[in-house]
């Protein structure tokens, strides 16, 4: 293997690798292939650090952030110890999300296409699958957020907009259902336009929405001649108070960017180094995360002095906020703004990898721009205004629950590529019906078994309640469960063609 590897790829000085022409031909033949899942040529990786932070931070700059911390404080913590949660959630996150970036620069190659080294060839897509089906909740959550903004926005520009289309269907006015599919068409329109478009929308977006949303603190706290009484708001006096909200808060923090934790190959495939990338994001992801969900703690404080009339739950919504301004031009801003951070987000962080997942499972059936468009319509049987509804069930079931499935998959994925492979790939055979990760029939039943373990043991307190503390740590069980069943199924019961054959050029 050592030999075939060496004789079809090219490893570059700084270690990026990528395959000779005879053998990209070669394999594009394959059932296993397409344009979208191919690996990109070392002389298309042009992503830099400003594009990796612009990113982040254009995902970050979204109004789920903005509302983490109205859910933490309604569970009874302070400010402070609100955006602590956020902040160590969120370096906790960037682990994973570090150790599964390196093998898309290395190689130039997505998601679903490196998690076939460690399921085989078809098991891939059970975590592809897994992760693209949170991905369709997630895009549906943002598209509904995103046409809630634009519904505001036409409600300033036109007057009487709300009633215009006829009474309510379903709990909304028609008018929100039309605003809701225009901004979802939007987002697949981006999607069908390819990944550079995606890159210069991002790259715009993320100093734009961090502008405007500094603009909008600054006026709170200069109307409100201070910061409120949030600020001043007591939590959680002693650890034995604290620990029962903070752990399963903890989970959902990380459960927050778990969906990203196990697909950034999807977006640094296209890193000039791995340097630029890891910087890129150790600069942004934390730090934004922290920072975006402070500017929601201080305007929202601000807006209880501002405007006494509304409902709690009110303070926190920024659209329900904005739309106290009597400005149109205000309002118009506003509404464009947070139109701009819910596409950016959406896009890059709810598209890209289903896209790919979807494309995955049919290579020559499906497209990048086909698996964009099933992800639309997946997005919408989910049903996110349900999803939304409720801040907690938000926070505890939604985010808790599927970050045990995903840190499951990100267990497997880090041990086998890090421990069991020691970061060596055979490229060219990720893409071959016949070739190292075959296994059986194309399913390595070791990473399988260990993702169900991983699974099981995360969410097992949810039908006994005894074991309800694994379910709160739902992410740290399924991680470390699934790394050390796989360790030891691949020790112990090691696939014929062993991957530890494998060697670099």
């Amino acid at each position: 293997m050592a030999a075939k590897f060496s004789a079809e790829a090219i490893q570059h000085a700084d270690g990026r690798v990528e395959l000779k022409p005879e053998a990209a031909q070669e394999i594009s033949a394959s059932p296993l292939y397409n344009e979208d899942l191919a690996p990109v040529p070392v002389a298309r990786r042009n992503w830099t650090t400003y594009n990796y932070a612009a990113l982040w931070i254009s995902m970050a700059h979204c109004i789920p952030t903005y509302m983490l911390s109205s859910g933490l404080i309604r569970l009874g913590m302070n400010w402070w110890q609100a955006l602590i949660t956020i902040l160590l959630g969120n370096t906790i996150v960037l682990i994973p999300i570090l150790l599964n970036s390196h093998p898309g620069t290395k190689y130039g190659i997505p998601f679903p296409v490196f998690a076939r080294a460690a399921y085989g060839t078809y098991g891939s897509n059970l975590p592809a699958l897994m992760r693209a089906i949170v991905a369709c909740g997630w895009f549906g959550i943002q598209a509904w957020i995103g046409g809630e903004a634009l519904n505001t926005f036409f409600g300033a520009l036109i007057p009487g907009w709300n009633g215009l289309l006829g009474g309510p269907i379903g709990g909304h006015a028609p008018t929100e259902w039309f605003s809701f599919l225009l901004f979802w068409g939007l987002n697949i329109f981006i999607i069908f336009r390819g990944m550079d478009l995606l890159r210069k929308v991002e790259n715009w977006a993320a100093p734009f929405v961090l502008i405007m949303t500094a603009l909008l603190l600054g006026w709170a706290i200069w109307r409100a001649h201070g910061l409120g009484y949030l600020l001043t708001q007591e939590g959680f006096h002693s650890v034995k108070e604290f620990w029962p909200v903070f752990i399963p808060s903890l989970t959902a923090m990380i459960g927050f960017w778990a969906t990203l934790s196990l697909n950034m190959p999807d977006f640094t495939r296209f890193g000039r180094s791995q340097r630029e990338q890891a910087i890129g994001q150790i600069a942004a992801l934390p730090t934004t995360m922290t920072v975006f969900a402070a500017m929601g703690v201080i305007i929202t404080s601000a807006a209880v002095v501002i405007y006494p009339h509304m409902k709690p739950e009110e303070l926190w919504d920024p659209m329900k906020l904005v739309g106290q301004f009597h400005q149109v031009v205000v309002v118009a801003i506003s509404m464009f703004t947070v139109v701009v951070a819910t596409l950016a987000v959406n896009i890059a962080a709810n598209v890209v990898s289903p896209a790919n997942d979807f494309a995955n499972a049919f290579p020559k059936l499906i497209s990048f721009r086909t698996g964009g468009l099933i992800t639309g319509l997946v997005g919408i049987l989910m049903q996110p205004w349900r999803l939304l509804a409720d801040p907690s069930g938000y926070i505890f079931n939604w985010l808790v629950g599927y970050s045990g499935g995903l840190g499951s998959i990100a267990g497997v994925l880090i041990a086998d590529y890090w421990l069991v492979r020691h970061k060596r790939l055979a490229l060219g055979d990720l893409y071959r019906k016949q070739g190292v990760y075959t296994y059986n029939g194309g399913w390595n039943w070791r990473a399988v078994v260990a993702t169900l373990v991983g699974c099981a043991l995360a969410w097992i307190g949810l039908v006994v309640p005894s074991l309800h503390k694994l379910y709160d740590y739902a992410w740290f069980v399924g991680f470390g469960a699934a790394a050390v069943t796989h360790l030891v199924l691949m020790k112990i019961a090691p696939p014929s063609a062993a991957p530890m054959e494998v060697d670099a050029a």
